[in-house]
């Protein structure tokens, strides 16, 4: 019998990724998504495969037929964008999302995966972040909702594990680009592509100084399949130590897009974080995991997609 895995936000960039990889390592795969910000077209290549799509809003009891072995959590809004747009839909799902996808874990006795993020950690005073850090989080400030979401979140799942004895992982994502992120999603790597290709002005909130941390796709998804398929019960940094500013990104992307984009720039939005940078000694120690994809190798992939989906003016 083939392993079966659920993963919520299924339709979403990371979720369709994921369900793709786990169709090539021979898993039976239900997606659920209720496509707030998830989009079909991720998952329609994957329709003539042990491929299951259900529309659900996670919020609401999950119901599925027959034993379940893995439950991925993946479900939320995930862009700045997104979360100020829809700052109930994500506190929602933060919470009793995450309190659905374990109650279907506890009763199928099945290992659950929760998407977590470096959002946890806030605007840091400790660099690189270590999973030991606590983070420094505006909880009323307009990022909070996403921030606490993801911090609830984590308490949730750890309760589940400790109350219940549910087999839970923890993996805390640090910037992740690559295909099928959404042109609109309003984070750096898609919001720079989109403008570069279109030759217009690119848009750097700030002075361009602050730092990040970018992870290709489909190293993520090797480190969160190798985190699923552990004995690892603690949070686990999954991302790309290799830190740049968002001035040096922008600057490299309209290098690689032959564009005549200019960068001017904006105010910084409230709550923006000023640096970001995992410390992966524990995916590396754990899970003898590290990122493989360069950033130049990584962007061409991804700029070969957004081509496909931005018209140049």
């Amino acid at each position: 019998m083939k392993q079966r895995v659920v993963i919520t936000g299924a339709a979403g960039f990371i979720g369709s990724h994921l369900a793709e990889a786990l169709l090539d390592r021979g898993y039976s795969v239900i997606g659920i998504d209720n496509l707030l910000t998830g989009d079909t077209a991720n998952i329609s290549h994957l329709q003539n495969r042990d491929f299951l799509f259900i529309k659900h809003d996670v919020t609401n009891y999950i119901y599925i037929d027959g034993p379940v072995d893995f439950v991925l959590h993946w479900a939320s809004p995930a862009s700045p964008i997104d979360y100020l747009e829809l700052p109930i839909p994500t506190l929602k799902v933060g919470a009793l999302g995450t309190h659905k996808a374990l109650g279907l874990a506890k009763a199928k006795g099945a290992r659950f995966v929760l998407a977590s993020t470096s959002e946890v950690y806030g605007d840091p005073l400790e660099h690189p972040q270590k999973e030991t850090y606590w983070g420094n989080v505006n909880p009323v400030g307009p990022r909070g909702v996403y921030d606490e979401a993801k911090r609830f979140a984590e308490a949730m799942t750890m309760a589940y594990h400790r109350y219940h004895g549910v087999d839970t992982k923890i993996v805390r994502i640090f910037n992740t680009y690559g295909p099928r992120m959404r042109v609109n999603d309003g984070r750096a790597v898609p919001a720079f592509m989109s403008q570069a290709l279109r030759n217009e002005d690119v848009t750097v909130f700030g002075d361009g100084t602050q730092t990040r941390s970018f992870t290709y796709i489909a190293d993520l998804v090797d480190g969160i399949v190798q985190l699923m398929l552990s004995n690892e019960n603690d949070p686990v940094n999954i991302g790309n130590p290799r830190e740049m500013t968002i001035k040096e990104i922008a600057e490299t992307i309209i290098r690689m897009t032959r564009s005549k984009s200019r960068i001017v720039y904006k105010p910084l939005p409230t709550d923006d974080p000023k640096q970001r940078k995992p410390d992966i000694t524990r995916a590396r120690t754990l899970l003898n995991w590290q990122p493989r994809v360069e950033l130049e190798e990584g962007l061409v992939k991804t700029i070969e997609y957004f081509r496909t989906k931005v018209s140049p003016s």
